[in-house]
């Protein structure tokens, strides 16, 4: 009989474009080749407000079974000024505790259900450490859990609640050597089993970058390409900004594509193009014809945008103030990084005008993913972890 695996993430479904939302998704599709595997989530699609957009109870997407459960408080409007303050300020293990429930999405019959299932299920994966279904869910089942946490420098990993997360599961599974670093550097949890792991790379046979162009009516320049949630909190504020100087260091020379959903205004700038939301077709059309991918946020685990760059042929500029995609960068020898506007023209006016270095570049990350990002070694080693688990390898 197969082993019976739980998934639990905070939001799940094929419209659902976050990165551990997705990740979650490719994973499970996966594993559910080999084991009985059932989604555990929540009734949100707005990670805003977690208002209630799906029907609770039992569905399926994409042929897997998903339990959704509702959301009994919506996050506090004032939610961001709170965790200002928080972060600023010296505060009780009870404040924390109260963060975490007012972050959401708060899903208490989630738990229930936890409880319940803790002796018919055989493994639990836990995705993103900092929401509420995870941050609370893996303690209630903690000697049968694989965290997959996502960790970067933020605010809440400091804070002590946190400190149980990251040392309640059985298993931890790492996107990047940076991210296992960073978290046993702080945490001390280098003794529970744990892997670098990350995740696979799915691009379409032939991307025609041509269809893309025509779709947005860009002419033949260069373009360099943002694709993501289009907010401060991944940088973008900083890209429009550094964009700016570099047009009028360089006018006319390339333009800017930003793609996805647009969380912030954005200004009337020459070269400045905002695609909106593209599927995945026209997401590889769009990466295939672009000089190369900028990603500008300081905070990930992992970038998977990078990952469809590279194995597309396409070089990353990054800021190097993201320990994780800089380092990536650094490892695959396949992308340039920036600390200010002024290196920030430089690269793009680099990329745009040396095609060789562009291509090298490029090639060099096609190399990088192709041995260290696959979905067989990925699957692989979670099927590793899940067996130890589920037949108690580790006593």
């Amino acid at each position: 009989m197969a082993l019976k695996v739980s998934v639990v993430i905070q939001r799940y479904g094929g419209d659902i474009l976050g990165g551990a939302e997705s990740h979650a998704r490719q994973v499970a599709e996966r594993l559910a080749a080999a084991y009985d595997v059932e989604i555990l989530t929540t009734c949100a699609h707005d990670y805003n407000t977690w208002a209630n957009h799906y029907p609770p109870g039992l569905s399926q997407v994409n042929g897997l079974p998903v339990r959704r459960f509702p959301v009994a408080q919506p996050r506090p409007a004032n939610f961001r000024q709170v965790s200002e303050t928080m972060y600023n300020r010296a505060h009780t293990l009870a404040e924390e505790m109260a963060w975490v429930r007012a972050q959401g999405p708060y899903a208490p019959a989630l738990l229930d259900h936890l409880k319940r299932q803790r002796e018919t299920r055989d493994v639990f994966i836990f995705f993103t450490y900092l929401y509420y279904p995870t941050a609370m869910g893996i303690r209630v089942v903690g000697d049968k859990a694989i965290l997959v946490p996502t960790t970067h420098n933020e605010g809440p990993f400091y804070f002590d609640f946190y400190r149980g997360v990251f040392h309640a599961p059985r298993a931890i599974l790492y996107n990047t050597e940076e991210e296992r670093q960073f978290v046993q550097r702080r945490l001390n949890n280098g003794y529970i089993p744990n892997a670098v792991v990350g995740v696979g790379v799915d691009v379409p046979a032939a991307p025609q970058p041509s269809r893309f162009r025509q779709k947005l009516g860009l002419d033949g320049r260069p373009y360099f390409l943002y694709l993501g949630r289009i907010t401060d909190h991944k940088g973008c504020d900083e890209l429009v900004h550094f964009y700016d100087v570099y047009q009028r260091t360089y006018p006319g020379e390339a333009g800017l594509v930003l793609v996805g959903k647009g969380e912030m205004p954005l200004p009337n700038l020459p070269g400045l193009v905002y695609g909106g939301y593209v599927d995945d077709t026209e997401r590889f059309d769009a990466i295939a014809g672009a000089q190369a991918i900028v990603v500008p946020s300081r905070y990930e685990s992992l970038s998977m945008i990078a990952l469809e760059a590279w194995t597309l042929g396409k070089p990353v500029v990054c800021t190097a103030y993201s320990d994780v995609v800089r380092g990536m960068c650094q490892r695959g020898n396949s992308g340039l990084y920036y600390y200010d506007a002024a290196e920030f023209s430089e690269i793009l006016h680099l990329l745009a005008t040396d095609g060789q270095v562009t291509a090298k570049l490029g090639q060099q990350g096609q190399s990088f993913v192709e041995a260290t990002y696959t979905w067989p070694a990925v699957i692989a080693t979670y099927r590793q972890f899940i067996e130890e688990i589920a037949h108690d390898v580790w006593g």
